[in-house]
């Protein structure tokens, strides 16, 4: 079965792509470290700081597979070839949310990098899936689990 392919915009590759090498050149060394400290203690059988420190390991081991996994599926939303007659990801959507009467920004993403509280919402989410393909002036209703929510897409912008 091919992997998922991952939508991202630049600066969601460059975050990833960070903390991958954050991952391979500090981290991994800051562990192994530890794990060196933890065997120096002597009898391994009851050392807790050796039995966390290699979870700590494979916990560094496993984000550090699932990042290259999404790096290597990822595809990049070049910004600046956004239409922006109509909702897309990569860009930034003001919305007015008849329920509450008040206008909301979005920035919509791919759902790796989803945020809904810093505004970054996934094309995947109901609203996000509701307003994609919509233009500035359509009404929406987006279907969530709890209930439904109105929208009015505003203005489409990057």
């Amino acid at each position: 079965m091919a992997d998922k392919s991952v939508v991202l915009t630049y600066d969601g590759l460059k975050k990833l792509e960070d903390e991958l090498i954050q991952l391979k050149t500090i981290k991994r060394k800051e562990v192994a470290q530890k794990i060196k400290e933890a065997r120096a203690q002597g009898d391994l059988s009851e050392n807790a700081e050796y039995d966390a420190a290699k979870e700590e390991q494979g916990e560094v081991e496993s984000r550090i597979a699932e990042l290259e996994k999404l790096l290597k599926n990822a595809t990049v939303i070049d910004e600046d070839e956004i239409e922006l007659d109509k909702v897309s990801i990569g860009c930034k959507v003001k919305l007015f949310d008849v329920e509450f009467e008040e206008e909301v920004v979005y920035t919509i993403v791919g759902s790796t990098e989803a945020n809904p509280m810093e505004g970054m919402l996934s094309n995947e989410s109901p609203v996000g899936a509701a307003i994609i393909g919509k233009s500035a002036g359509e009404k929406v209703v987006a279907v969530t689990p709890q209930g439904e929510l109105q929208f009015e897409v505003l203005d489409i912008f990057r």
